[in-house]
């Protein structure tokens, strides 16, 4: 499959290696020009382009950037033909996005996005912490593999973004629509608690939307009273373990 990627930070750059190695053909775009990709991220085979290239003659595109980010690349994304699958990964932070109105208002975040950019998005990558997403993919039917939630509406989006996410070494779950996806945001049980397909339904059915923010904001007070900041990346499963603690 030809493949878009916007973003090489965290998430985006194991996306580009693992996609690019299940052999599909990708191409990925930063905001700072083809020449700032390193070259371990192309290691895969994966080609580095600008944002317009990214985002041309391609059958899917992942959207790896702030979710603050997405409004300025909705003309880009407005060029693409209607069946080209767009999956975003974005998760809503205000330390980092600046306090969106809407979502503070109890918008779920996945709508928010298709507002901005006019059409329809499947969402997939979101609710798994970048640590486990790069070391923790294994083979199908392996005992305890890691479950990723993927919401969508369209038919198309979802098989693509289901079938992508097993190419990453995760079980694809279907959690149900857009409108729904508000139960894999952070501060849901199912967000970056490394679930199994077993354990993901019940997760996805005990989120309480009401709870999200609050649990969301004490995810990242823990986190950078650890780290000191809200960027740098935690081990793996100690990260696992305090969201655990508090979405669970």
């Amino acid at each position: 499959m030809k493949i878009g990627i916007l973003g090489t930070g965290n998430i985006g750059a194991t996306l580009v290696k693992d996609l690019a190695a299940a052999g599909h053909e990708v191409k990925v775009a930063n905001s700072r020009g083809p020449d700032t990709i390193p070259a371990e991220l192309l290691s895969s085979g994966a080609q580095a382009v600008t944002k317009e290239e990214a985002l041309s003659d391609v059958e899917a595109v992942i959207l790896s950037i702030p979710l603050k980010r997405i409004p300025d690349i909705a003309p880009l994304v407005a060029r693409l033909p209607d069946d080209t699958v767009v999956i975003d990964t974005s998760n809503y932070y205000p330390f980092r996005d600046g306090q969106i109105e809407a979502i503070e208002s109890g918008q779920v975040e996945s709508l928010w996005v298709m507002e901005q950019l006019g059409r329809p998005i499947a969402k997939a990558w979101n609710a798994i912490g970048s640590a486990s997403l790069a070391t923790k993919g294994q083979r199908p039917a392996t005992p305890g593999r890691i479950a990723l939630p993927v919401a969508a509406d369209r038919d198309r989006d979802r098989e693509v973004a289901m079938a992508l996410v097993e190419d990453t070494g995760l079980d694809a779950f279907y959690s149900g629509s857009i409108a729904d996806s508000w139960r894999q945001q952070p501060g849901a049980p199912a967000y970056c608690t490394d679930l199994t397909c077993e354990e993901m339904e019940p997760a996805l059915a005990a989120a309480e939307k009401e709870r999200l923010p609050k649990r969301r904001d004490l995810g990242v007070a823990v986190m950078q009273e650890r780290l000191g900041d809200g960027t740098t990346n935690p081990d793996a499963e100690w990260g696992v373990r305090v969201v655990r603690a508090i979405n669970m």
